[in-house]
């Protein structure tokens, strides 16, 4: 058997340890790994009568090849945000372009199919989040046999309690804040630290809940800022150390106000997110006459080595999909559920959303983390 292996979407820590682990199973069993480079962007520009390109982005993994590469972050198989079935004209390859009409999107999922038949591909193992799954959904649905694996810092996938990078993420921001405290008190200023989370600001939250935050506003709730600027005047005030800290959702919206977005977006739909932070800052610093720090931890986030979690998380999600692999399974992704490792339809990916229960878990008024209920909840909770 010859399992294909790829990572789509941002990258987080524990990618490199999952696909070492899937090499180290597979290998053992006398089967062959090929690292399919830059996510599905590797299979969209393999030219099947040019065999550099296949040298290229198909890369032949063994035990040698991955022996020290879980000990850093990030994911040295690259990635990209290419979605196969929606290339933009100019990214349509030169040998294609003869087979594409109109201004586009175009989809190419024929010929991503034909490289993997081309190249012998048994099985394909993508790890990603929504948008990457979402083609390996597609691909499930065409008939390529898939077992996927959930990866994501905003541990929004839908079907599995836990996502790959989570952990990380949040203790990178827990860290970064308790950091910025002595700034912040030594300067006697509000700091407000903004936070990736597009849709779901569950990353906000809980890293809020756990640093001990005054206020957090995350993507769900709307907030009011005269409101916000008024509660962290109280805060600032009753701190002996004459600060206030608020974290923010990329995401989060002011009341009437729309998400801070640039550029064109992707082949996902999804344009760049960013700067509700300065947003904030600015207009607080106009409400309360008092001096900012802005702070965007942004990708630090999801930079670096693995915590211990997402190193164990990333190795039994490998070693459970390359076992499901060897044994036939397709249309599966691995998942956490109920603290139980187990595995679900690849279809659940696109059953829902999901995001912060702000009833169990949120303060809408207070802009706080309120967690009212533990018992029965996922360890992470949401």
């Amino acid at each position: 058997m010859r399992i294909g292996i790829l990572t789509g979407g941002g990258d987080v820590p524990g990618l490199n340890a999952c696909i070492k682990a899937v090499v180290g199973r597979v290998a053992e069993q006398g089967h062959e790994v090929v690292g399919i480079r830059r996510g599905w962007a590797g299979l969209t520009y393999v030219d099947p009568d040019d065999p550099d390109t296949a040298a290229d982005l198909l890369m032949p993994l063994d035990d040698a090849a991955v022996r020290t590469v879980d000990r850093s972050g990030g994911t040295f198989l690259h990635t990209s945000r290419t979605n196969p079935g929606k290339v933009s004209s100019a990214e349509v390859p030169h040998w294609l372009a003869d087979t594409v009409s109109g201004d586009g999107p175009h989809d190419l999922t024929s010929h991503v199919l034909r490289v993997i038949e081309d190249n012998r591909i048994d099985v394909l193992i993508p790890i990603g989040g929504d948008d990457t799954l979402s083609y390996a959904l597609r691909m499930h649905e065409e008939g390529v046999p898939v077992i996927a694996i959930p990866k994501t810092m905003d541990n929004d996938v839908h079907g599995t309690d836990y996502c790959i990078g989570f952990s990380t993420a949040v203790t990178r921001g827990v860290d970064f804040i308790h950091n910025l405290r002595t700034s912040a008190g030594s300067h006697e200023r509000i700091a407000v630290v903004e936070l990736f989370g597009r849709y779901s600001g569950q990353t906000s939250l809980i890293t809020a809940y756990l640093s001990g935050v005054d206020r957090a506003l995350i993507s769900e709730v709307p907030f009011d800022i005269e409101r916000l600027a008024k509660m962290l005047m109280e805060d600032k005030s009753a701190n002996p150390s004459n600060y206030a800290m608020v974290t923010v959702s990329e995401g989060a919206t002011m009341m009437g106000g729309e998400m801070m977005l640039t550029g064109e977006a992707d082949a996902y739909g999804h344009r760049k997110l960013g700067g509700i932070g300065i947003e904030v800052g600015e207009a607080l610093r106009e409400l309360t006459g008092q001096r900012i720090i802005n702070q965007q931890v942004a990708y630090l986030m999801r930079s670096g080595r693995p915590d211990s979690l997402d190193l164990m998380v990333a190795t039994n999600f490998a070693v459970m999909a390359a076992d499901m692999a060897l044994e036939g399974s397709s249309g599966r992704m691995v998942a956490l559920r109920g603290g139980t490792y187990s595995n679900v339809p690849i279809s659940v990916t696109g059953e829902g959303v999901k995001r912060v229960d702000v009833g169990e878990l949120y303060d809408d008024q207070a802009y706080q983390a309120k967690v009212r209920h533990v018992g029965g909840k996922p360890m992470f909770l949401y």
